[in-house]
């Protein structure tokens, strides 16, 4: 009888066991990582993964599972690592990192990715673009206009691929009195452009015309006036408080530069631009100063870079930090929603704060509140 009980008690043990892991693997929140792991981008990849599994222990909740494929950086092997891991149960994905791999991703059905893209055009449509997109930035920089009560500004847009994201952006932006200007950015259509722009060529000519006058004039202390008139390059106004350049790196140091070439001064007028990341050749450029443009939480960013160091050696960029906030966004929707309600899951209107900032959530559409930066006597000043 006691050899009976203990079979008995044995089959339960094992039935209990049985049900409890089929119950904690039900319980468990599947998040798949499209990132790449071979090719070109593979370092890029392992540090997404690292950042990954940096906010998996910050969160410490055993539940939440990551599932790793090889996006491979282009749209075939993305496609095949996305459908193995809609045979294993993953219905949200963090990536892939490139718009170029999302191409077939809207062949798989009940799947939601949030690539760590900021450009919101074309995507298929389980695709949301989780970078920090054009419409935050530009919403911001429309934030800081009003606050100063900037009257007229004007928008650089370099004739790129980004183009008509950032059209698109304006036009569902806040900004009022604004116009927009296109410009090659081959540097010698470059100058003549912004010569145009700034109406560089007529300014001069009022100079050159005003010095003749006073010369041959009998004004008093015109040879003052001269003197202080030979000092300028230009003389007139241009029609504008603010200039707004689409255009990162070089080519908007460029920019920049034909503005001051054509008697445009950053300490006359607005120089505003987009996200930089704190590109530090901006603070040595004392001539384009002062300069201003939205970007993330700068002290969370560097906190997160010291503690990134510190467990690997190696220092990560922004998509890192995306990649470690994206998992807490979705252990946040996890408490509030229902995940597998994955096509209302980003169309209620709702907000998280992660280390960049906060993410506005709704209709399907993440937007970042981003900080708004000044560049200014070699130093990087935080406005908002």
């Amino acid at each position: 009888m006691k050899k009976y009980l203990k079979i008995l008690t044995l089959i339960l043990f094992c039935l209990c066991f049985i049900f409890n892991q089929k119950v904690s693997a039900e319980n468990k929140i599947k998040i798949g990582l499209l990132v790449p792991n071979t090719g070109e981008n593979k370092k890029l990849g392992e540090q997404i993964i690292k950042s990954v599994r940096m906010a998996i222990n910050d969160i410490d909740n055993n539940k939440i599972e990551i599932l790793i494929k090889d996006s491979g950086s282009n749209p075939d092997k993305t496609l095949q690592s996305a459908e193995e891991l809609k045979d294993i149960g993953v219905n949200i994905v963090l990536g892939p990192v490139f718009i170029k791999s999302l191409e077939y991703l809207d062949q798989i059905e009940d799947m939601i990715f949030l690539s760590f893209t900021n450009q919101t055009i074309n995507l298929p449509k389980n695709v949301i673009s989780s970078g920090v997109n054009s419409t935050s930035q530009i919403n911001t920089i429309s934030k800081f206009i009003d606050q100063n009560k900037i009257d007229k500004t004007i928008f650089l847009i370099p004739k790129l691929n980004y183009e008509a994201e950032l059209k698109k952006s304006i036009k569902k932006s806040k900004l009022k009195k604004i116009k927009i200007y296109s410009y090659d950015t081959e540097p010698t259509k470059l100058t003549k452009r912004i010569e145009e722009i700034t109406n560089y060529q007529i300014r001069k000519r009022n100079l050159e015309d005003e010095i003749r006058r006073l010369k041959k004039s009998e004004e008093p202390g015109k040879e003052k006036k001269i003197a202080n008139l030979e000092k300028r390059y230009t003389l007139g106004r241009v029609n504008f408080d603010a200039i707004i350049i689409g255009d990162f790196d070089e080519s908007l140091k460029s920019v920049a530069t034909s503005l001051l070439y054509s008697d445009v001064s950053p300490k006359k007028k607005y120089f505003i631009t987009l996200n930089q990341w704190f590109n530090r050749s901006f603070i040595v450029e004392e001539s384009l100063q002062p300069i201003y443009y939205p970007s993330i939480d700068k002290k969370n960013f560097e906190l997160f870079k010291k503690k990134f160091f510190k467990e690997f050696d190696e220092y990560p960029d922004h998509i890192s930090l995306l990649s470690y906030d994206l998992v807490g966004l979705v252990y946040y929707l996890s408490l509030t929603s229902n995940l597998s309600n994955i096509d209302n899951l980003f169309k209620k209107e709702s907000s998280f704060k992660g280390k960049m900032g906060i993410f506005d959530i709704k209709n399907n559409e993440i937007n970042h509140r981003l900080n708004f930066y000044k560049v200014e006597n070699k130093k990087l000043i935080k406005i908002f």
